[in-house]
């Protein structure tokens, strides 16, 4: 949540504070770019994330999108330049301001096609939240993690009250919402906090093969599948038969069935379409 400038690093206000990569192979690299400010959210960076994912949303192409952070940090969370002159809102207006900022950010979740968070340096409060709202999170070992909202004098927000404790469980979120404890790449991953942590230095190649991987899958029993794990599964064992009867014969009348067993037959890595 602090939005400090980075020593010796000087902001271009031409440069695009969202850079967006579309590689050959169906993945998409959505990389926040304020390094000067540790990727704080601003207002900029908010409407040209919301304009992204919207892109995103209608692109038929994309396979998995991957996230991550120009320069040492991957975010900061919000821009706090503003919550000093807070007081002159009411809290109805501030509330539509932050709900929308809040929707904004975490529709990365709304996508149908897997997401990945590669949290390369720092992430911190609302920065940590959305990360938590990708399918899969992988950290640097030597990451800082932490959600210092009530040190703030802020009640958490983006969804933190939700997402830490399905992430990593109710103990873990409550240390660090309520001590505000830093917690470092390689103990979130012991938790459950993230997927996975690599060294810095290797972690976006890893990610990127991760996500080369994902992106090579059937699209169809790979975007199926998403929505079967949503919010963290099916409520029990009769509901997850009941979706499993009806989906995995959605995919049995794709295309991508036939290519997945003559791949398997050949020897040969599949060539899914968008079926």
């Amino acid at each position: 949540m602090d939005g400090g400038e980075g020593v010796g690093v000087h902001y271009d206000p031409r440069m695009n504070e969202l850079l967006v990569d579309r590689r050959d192979d169906g993945v998409v690299v959505l990389t926040l770019n304020r390094p000067d400010r540790r990727n704080s959210m601003t207002d900029g960076m908010t409407e040209q994330w919301r304009r992204a994912v919207g892109d995103l949303k209608r692109d038929g192409d994309v396979r998995c999108v991957v996230v991550t952070g120009a320069g040492s940090a991957f975010c900061s969370g919000g821009d706090l330049s503003w919550l000093a002159d807070r007081g002159a809102e009411d809290v109805p207006a501030l509330r539509d301001r932050m709900l929308g900022f809040y929707r904004t950010w975490l529709s990365i979740a709304e996508l149908e096609v897997p997401t990945i968070a590669a949290i390369n340096g720092a992430a911190v409060g609302a920065g940590l939240c959305f990360a938590l709202a990708c399918d899969l999170v992988y950290a640097a070992e030597d990451a800082k993690l932490l959600v210092p909202f009530t040190s703030l004098g802020l009640h958490p927000g983006m969804a933190a009250t939700y997402l830490l404790p399905r992430a990593a469980g109710v103990g873990v979120a409550r240390e660090m919402l309520l001590t505000g404890r830093t917690v470092l790449g390689a103990e979130a991953a012991a938790t459950g906090l993230v997927t996975r942590a690599f060294p810095r230095e290797s972690l976006l190649a890893e990610v990127l093969g991760i996500a080369s991987a994902t992106a090579a899958n059937a699209p169809v029993a790979t975007r199926l599948t998403k929505v079967a794990l949503a919010g963290g599964g099916h409520a029990d064992l009769d509901a997850a038969l009941r979706w499993e009867s009806l989906a995995q014969p959605v995919t049995m009348a794709t295309g991508d069935l036939l290519e997945g067993l003559a791949a398997q037959r050949e020897r040969r890595a599949p060539r899914f379409g968008n079926s």
